[in-house]
C-alpha cells in the first residue's frame, strides 16, 4: 500500500516547515513553522493575540493547509520536531484547523508552546500530549510515532520516526551529530541504527547547510570559542553584553558558567529569553535563577540598567535579546540609547551567534553594529557553531539508516539539489529514489 507526502512549506524557501503524511486515510502534520522574516516584518507593531491565520496566509507567514484541505478530516495529530519558531510558531494560529488532532511533542517543546499560549492569551481546542524522548506514542491502530534524541540549538530536539504497516517514515528537520554537547544527552546512535535495521521508506532530511563539506562543529567548541573571548581579552572597568538565541540553553550554561568565572553578576534582560529560560526550569533542564537575575518587563529593565551605571558596569555581564538587530530588542534600544545604558569606549559586545541570510537580518544587523561602533564598543562576531548538519553529517545519518527514498527539505531547491548530489555520490537516483520537492507537491511511495 502507498503512503502519500505533501510537502506544504519549508520546500520552496527557508522558513514555515509543514509535512503532511498520508497513511491510507489518517494523516500526521510535522511541524507548523512560521516564515520569520515575513511574520516579523508583519508583526512589528501588531498586538498577535488578535492575528488570525488567513491574515498571516496573506503575507506568506505561515503554511497554506489549503493544500492539503480534501485532508483536512483525515488529520489524525500534529507532530513538531522541537521548539523553534521557524517549526512551532504557526500552532497557535493553525493548529485548530484541526481540532481534533493532538499536538504532540517533547516536553521541552510543550512549555515552550504553554508559554506562548499564556503570553500571548491564545487558546486552541487541540490537547497538548508531552512525550519523552525515546518514546513512542500510538496514534491509531496504524500509526504511531517516536520521538528520538537528536543535538540541536535548542533543547530536546527529535527525529520523528512515524511507524506505518507500509515502512518508516523518519523527519529530520533540524538536527546535528554532537557527540560532546554541553547540555542533555548525545544523539541516540543505537536507536537510529536500529530502526534503520527495521526498515526506512523515506528520509526527509534538512538540507540547509548540504552545500557545506565537513562535519558541523560541536557546542563545546563554541563554549570554548567564547572562554578565548570572555577570559581572553582586557575587560577591566570595562562593560560586558552578550547576546545569543535565546531559545539556545546550552550556550546560555556555558555563557553563565564563564560569567562567574570573571566574578562578574549576571543578568538576563528580554522577553523572550525569560520565554524559554523558564520552560527549561519549569522540567528542570536548567536551573539558571540561582545564578542569574531575569528581567523581562520594561520598565524594570529600565530600572536595573540604571542600577548597573550606579554600580559600575564593570560588575555585571549583561546578556540580551537582539542578536540580529531586531530594532525593538534589548541590544537595539541600548545602542540607539533608548535605555539609560551608557556605553564608554572599549566596552564588550560578543555576537554568540550568525546572522540568519535573510535580508532584514541583515540590514537590521548592519545597521545595530555601526550604531555600536559609534558608542566606541568593541564588536566580535560569529562566536558561534551551528545547529544544523552539514554535508558529512548527511552521509552519516543516510549511511546509520540506509532509507529507501531521500527527500530534501527545510530551503529551496539550490540548497536541496546539494543533498541530491551527496544522495547521488551514495548510489541514490535523482527522480527515482531522490525527490525534490516544492510546497505543494505530492508525492506516493510505496
Amino acid at each position: 500500500m502507498p503512503i502519500e507526502i505533501c510537502s506544504i512549506g519549508g520546500y520552496s524557501e527557508t522558513g514555515k516547515n509543514s509535512t503532511a503524511i498520508k497513511v491510507d486515510d489518517e494523516v500526521v502534520v510535522l511541524d507548523m513553522g512560521l516564515h520569520m522574516e515575513n511574520y516579523i516584518r508583519h508583526t512589528e507593531d501588531e498586538d498577535i493575540s488578535a492575528m488570525h491565520y488567513d491574515e498571516l496566509l496573506k503575507v506568506d507567514a505561515v503554511p497554506n493547509y489549503g493544500l492539503i484541505k480534501d485532508w483536512k478530516e483525515k488529520v489524525i495529530a500534529i507532530v513538531p520536531s522541537h521548539g523553534h519558531l521557524d517549526h512551532i510558531g504557526a500552532i497557535p494560529f493553525a493548529a485548530s484547523i484541526f481540532p481534533k488532532a493532538p499536538i504532540v511533542c517533547t516536553p521541552y517543546t510543550a512549555e515552550v508552546l504553554k508559554s506562548i499560549f499564556r503570553d500571548e492569551r491564545i487558546k486552541i481546542p487541540n490537547h497538548l500530549v508531552s512525550l519523552n524522548l525515546n518514546s513512542k506514542y500510538k496514534l491509531s491502530n496504524k500509526i504511531s510515532v517516536e520521538l528520538v534524541n537528536v543535538t540541536h540549538s535548542i533543547p530536546q530536539a527529535s527525529m520523528i520516526v512515524i511507524h506505518t504497516p507500509y515502512g518508516k517514515i523518519v523527519y529530520a528537520n533540524d538536527y546535528k551529530f554532537d557527540r560532546q554537547p554541553t547540555l542533555g544527552k548525545k544523539p541516540n546512535f543505537q536507536r537510529l541504527k536500529e530502526v534503520g535495521e527495521e526498515g526506512v521508506l523515506v528520509l526527509i532530511n534538512e538540507c540547509l547547510y548540504a552545500h557545506e563539506h565537513k562535519k558541523t562543529p560541536s557546542e563545546s567548541v563554541a563554549k570554548q570559542m567564547l572562554k578565548d573571548v570572555m577570559l581572553g581579552v582586557y575587560t577591566e572597568g570595562k562593560g560586558m553584553i552578550v547576546t545569543t538565541f535565546s531559545s539556545h540553553l546550552a550556550r546560555l550554561k556555558s555563557i553563565i558558567e564563564l560569567g562567574k568565572k570573571l566574578n562578574r553578576k549576571i543578568v538576563f534582560l528580554g522577553r523572550s529569553l525569560s520565554k524559554y529560560v523558564d520552560a527549561g526550569e519549569r522540567i528542570n533542564i536548567v536551573n539558571f535563577s540561582s545564578d542569574v537575575r531575569i528581567i523581562k518587563h520594561r520598565d524594570k529593565i529600565e530600572k536595573f540598567i540604571k542600577r548597573i551605571n550606579r554600580e559600575g558596569k564593570e560588575k555585571y555581564l549583561i546578556v540580551c535579546t537582539g542578536h540580529q538587530g531586531e530594532p525593538k530588542a534589548i541590544l537595539s534600544r541600548l545602542a540607539r540609547q533608548e535605555l539609560p545604558f551608557k556605553f564608554s569606549p572599549g566596552d564588550v559586545v560578543i555576537f554568540s551567534c550568525s546572522v540568519i541570510p535573510a535580508e532584514l537580518n541583515k540590514e537590521n544587523r548592519g545597521i545595530l553594529e555601526s550604531q555600536l561602533r559609534d558608542r566606541g564598543a568593541r564588536i566580535f562576531r560569529d562566536i558561534h557553531v551551528s545547529g544544523h548538519a552539514a554535508r558529512e553529517d548527511h552521509r552519516d545519518l543516510i549511511e546509520l539508516i540506509k532509507p529507501k527514498h531521500i527527500i530534501p527539505s527545510h530551503s529551496g531547491r539550490e540548497r536541496a539539489n546539494h543533498l541530491a548530489e551527496l544522495a547521488e555520490e551514495m548510489g541514490y537516483k535523482r527522480n527515482q529514489t531522490v525527490h525534490l520537492m516544492e510546497n505543494g507537491k505530492r508525492i506516493i511511495l510505496s
